[in-house]
């Protein structure tokens, strides 16, 4: 039976796939930086584990709990909107630190034992922000395109072993708590000359009513990691898949 590892499990994407892929007969290692037995259903091939992907001995930790993995999904991130002049460095860093680097950190930490058995596949959970450009996610947007082309060439190495590296590219969703994460990230007192662009965005982004839901990118993900013929990047959505048709 094969196992797969998810990052960010506490709520959102991460949650939907740990749940999907159970439902499906898989053993799943769940983490979460505060780990809490309640989120998903008892299972004797579930595993909830501690783990914060900014923490390298974390990270060791939680790859020696799990065991063999035969699919890493590194789903962990955060979010940020806001105007780039007032976003401090500091936050910049943070974005960079979690959406890239944390998923960096569990891949190098797995990879051995996929390079030993010549078989495995990493799943990385992007944003379909990064097919058309969009105002006041720009930190974010370029933390998730680094993601992008780090996977991209990481793919290319990986085939040398036997290992996939995969994309999956979300788009805006009602059900994870990115909103709230990123609004809590704003910087406030951004300068007055922006106040009537920033009033205009968020007027807008209602927009045709399309939106991602968390069943959409558990499905993806599911593709990614099944489905050796699936495309390299995957839109998770419907408003992903339009701005894919149209990248």
């Amino acid at each position: 039976m094969p196992t797969v590892l998810i990052t960010g499990c506490s709520s959102g994407f991460g949650l939907a796939t740990a749940r999907l892929f159970l439902e499906r007969g898989w053993n799943v290692v769940a983490t979460m930086r505060t780990p809490r037995a309640d989120l998903l259903p008892a299972s004797q091939r579930l595993r909830i584990v501690a783990l914060d992907v900014l923490d390298p001995e974390s990270v060791r930790q939680a790859v020696a709990q799990s065991g063999p993995v035969d699919v890493l999904v590194n789903n962990a991130g955060i979010g940020l909107m806001g105007v780039f002049e007032s976003t401090s460095m500091a936050t910049v860093r943070e974005l960079f630190d979690t959406n890239l680097l944390g998923a960096m950190a569990m891949t190098q930490a797995v990879l051995p034992q996929f390079r030993e058995r010549g078989a495995g596949v990493i799943v990385n959970v992007s944003s379909a922000t990064t097919y058309k450009a969009l105002p006041m996610l720009a930190a974010y947007t370029a933390s998730k395109a680094a993601l992008n082309a780090w996977t991209a060439s990481l793919a290319l190495e990986l085939e040398a072993i036997g290992v996939r590296a995969r994309l999956v590219l979300p788009g805006r969703s009602p059900e994870t708590p990115f909103g709230r994460s990123a609004q809590q990230r704003m910087q406030a007192g951004a300068p007055e000359a922006y106040s009537g662009f920033v009033e205009k965005v968020f007027a807008g982004r209602s927009g045709d009513g399309t939106v991602t839901y968390a069943l959409d990118v558990a499905e993806a993900v599911w593709r990614a990691s099944t489905d050796a013929s699936a495309p390299f990047s995957v839109p998770a959505g419907a408003d992903a898949e339009a701005m894919a048709a149209h990248a």
